[in-house]
């Protein structure tokens, strides 16, 4: 549960590098003339100029390296940021290569490898089921995030795509196995935020729980992980959706294991990954209540977190990277209806 944020450098700018790729189709009749992929390769360059460390293989968590505040997106509190990022920001950089590989397999090839090869640094072989801590494994033994390993599998996954190197898929695999070992069936199901502790059950990684399964799913067509993501998005639905407001909370808070309390707090990738979840269920299925949950999610959510001051100027009340986790959600439900909504647009 990823609450108060710092600027984390490479997460905040390669995810706008990962994201800004997608514009070109949201936006291409809308006469635009900003080349969004040059701007995304301008950004990803720029990351990998200032936070790539060629002799560990790693990225650092800020630029100027010498700059190491306290982080604060960890359970125990505030710690300081180290020689090398942490694996949350860094998956930000692997997330940009695999869609830039995508679109330009010749040039961003190396490094996807790079960036994936970086990824499995984090990889805990010690303890079963493997999984992918939250700092280098070489460096420093580390607690475990279900929702990190939510996104490193999703980031092999697409890896996988872009490559078909069947060695990412298995990686990918590997991460859903850990995410799976986590749900447990109090409060009618759901995933914990961290391994070993059992005080909350957020929405952020069991958003990437859903999208990492469906995924899978596509991929595979294993019918397991098509499964697991529908009922991972249903308890989400079920449990931390506002029907009124159209948002989804940040978690459900279970105090001493018998109690529990949804916590109200709004950050915008939570609605981004749940709208991401009901496309791609839609895709699947077929069954219009799934597109319709997308639907009323980005009507509600863009109500929620986006305005305009008395000058006209638009703003968004949530941090850069949350809002663009929000935008893949309404990116991918325009390419399942090819539906501008001028009031989201």
């Amino acid at each position: 549960m990823r609450l108060k944020q710092p600027v984390l450098g490479g997460r905040t700018v390669a995810l706008l590098a990962a994201l800004i790729v997608g514009l070109p189709a949201f936006c291409a009749d809308t006469g635009a003339k900003v080349n969004y992929l040059e701007r995304a390769e301008e950004v990803f360059r720029i990351v990998w100029d200032k936070y790539y460390i060629p002799e560990r293989g790693l990225f650092s968590e800020y630029y100027p390296s010498i700059h190491k505040p306290d982080l604060t997106y960890f359970q125990e509190g505030a710690m300081q940021a180290k020689e090398v990022s942490y694996l949350w920001p860094m998956s930000g950089v692997f997330s940009s290569a695999a869609i830039l590989a995508q679109i330009n397999p010749e040039k961003y090839r190396k490094y996807l490898d790079l960036s994936a090869a970086a990824a499995e640094k984090y990889l805990d072989g010690t303890r079963s089921p493997r999984g992918y801590q939250a700092y280098p494994a070489g460096l420093e033994k580390a607690d475990r995030y279900y929702d990190d390993n939510g996104v490193a599998g999703i980031d092999f996954a697409d890896s996988y795509e872009a490559t078909k190197n069947a060695e990412y898929l298995e990686k990918s695999k590997e991460a859903m196995r850990f995410v799976e070992s986590g749900w447990s069936d109090d409060f009618g199901g759901g995933l914990p935020w961290l391994e070993g502790v059992r005080d909350q059950k957020p929405a952020c990684s069991n958003g990437k729980a859903a999208i990492l399964a469906l995924k899978l799913y596509r991929i595979t067509g294993e019918e397991k992980y098509l499964r697991y993501g529908m009922k991972t998005y249903n308890w989400i639905m079920s449990t931390l959706r506002d029907g009124e407001l159209g948002i989804i909370w940040n978690s459900l808070l279970t105090k001493g294991g018998t109690q529990c309390e949804v916590q109200k707090h709004a950050y915008a990738y939570n609605t981004g990954m749940a709208i991401q979840a009901a496309v791609r269920l839609y895709g699947i299925t077929g069954n219009a209540k799934y597109l319709e949950d997308a639907k009323s999610l980005a009507e509600g959510s863009h109500k929620f977190y986006f305005g305009r001051t008395d000058d006209g100027v638009p703003f968004t009340n949530d941090m850069p990277w949350f809002v663009l986790v929000l935008f893949r959600g309404y990116h991918e439900l325009y390419d399942a209806t090819k539906t501008r909504n001028t009031s989201i647009r």
